[in-house]
């Protein structure tokens, strides 16, 4: 694992038990909002990891009072300064590939989720196996309410797993879902004593650990290709919708609002 260990990583910290990886987001200054270096460390160890037979499970998680606050907002600026649309539509594929590169990893990938998983953060999470939520832990979709779309090809895994009327919920409302409620949809896998989370999340790899290798990573893509056989098909135009949606007065607006603290005036254009 000399390419996973022997360099410095910027924004996350890698550590292992045995044959298991751990990986946390180390932004703390930030409150892990994922800017375009931390996505690009996140996409990189994904990648690095994806074919290893000697990882059995990865585990992802944040700091013990907060896994992310989302999306970099001043990340949001930049984007909607590209000077042509072919320029954004390359820039703005780098959240879907994160998401991608986590989901492709082959090894049994399982979210510890502290206090706060937002926005982006959220799709992040969705993307990998498994996830465990400490008690008061929360996540929370603010794309809509903020006068855009979810992108990043996250609304396929949201329907997989909640359902249509749930996920359109989860989404349209950008409403927390706390641990109890993502159980209870489908969104989380266990849910445990604040400060928790990250101690079941190894009970899970340790229990992944434990099974024959090759009929757990069959399984896993077996599953994985059928929750998601129509996904692309579905959900191909979803970064178009984003550029779409950052050139209009709401998406301004949102933003606007959020920063501000007051409701948003939405005119629908």
């Amino acid at each position: 694992m000399e390419e996973l260990f022997d360099r410095t990583w910027a924004h996350i910290a890698l550590s292992r038990r045995e044959a298991i990886v751990e990986v946390r987001l180390a932004r703390p200054e930030a409150r892990n909002a994922l800017n375009g270096e931390l996505m690009e460390e996140l996409t990189e160890v994904a990648r690095l990891l994806r074919r290893r037979t000697d990882v059995p499970a990865v585990i992802l998680t944040g700091t013990e009072s907060y896994f992310s606050a989302g999306a970099d907002l001043s990340a949001s600026r930049t984007r909607a300064a590209q000077p042509t649309l072919l320029e954004a539509r390359r820039t703005v594929m780098a959240g879907p590939d994160l998401c991608a590169a986590w989901e492709e990893i082959e090894a049994v990938t399982i979210v510890a989720i502290e206090g706060y998983c937002i926005g982006g953060a959220s799709a992040l999470a969705v993307s990998c196996d498994f996830r465990v939520m400490g008690a008061s832990a929360y996540m929370r979709l603010p794309e809509v309410p903020l006068g855009m779309n979810m992108s990043w090809r996250t609304l396929p895994k949201l329907v997989a797993l909640a359902g249509p009327s749930r996920a359109k919920q989860y989404v349209m409302f950008g409403e927390p879902c706390d641990a109890g409620r993502c159980i209870a949809w489908g969104l989380a896998d266990e849910v445990t004593a604040d400060g928790q989370a990250l101690a079941a999340a190894r009970r899970w790899a340790d229990k992944v650990a434990a099974l024959p290798p090759l009929p757990a990573r069959m399984t896993k893509e077996a599953v994985n290709a059928i929750a998601a056989a129509n996904a692309q098909a579905s959900i191909y135009m979803d970064r178009d919708q984003y550029l779409l949606m950052s050139r209009t007065g709401d998406y301004r607006e949102g933003i606007a609002a959020f920063r501000e603290k007051r409701p948003g005036k939405f005119k629908g254009d």
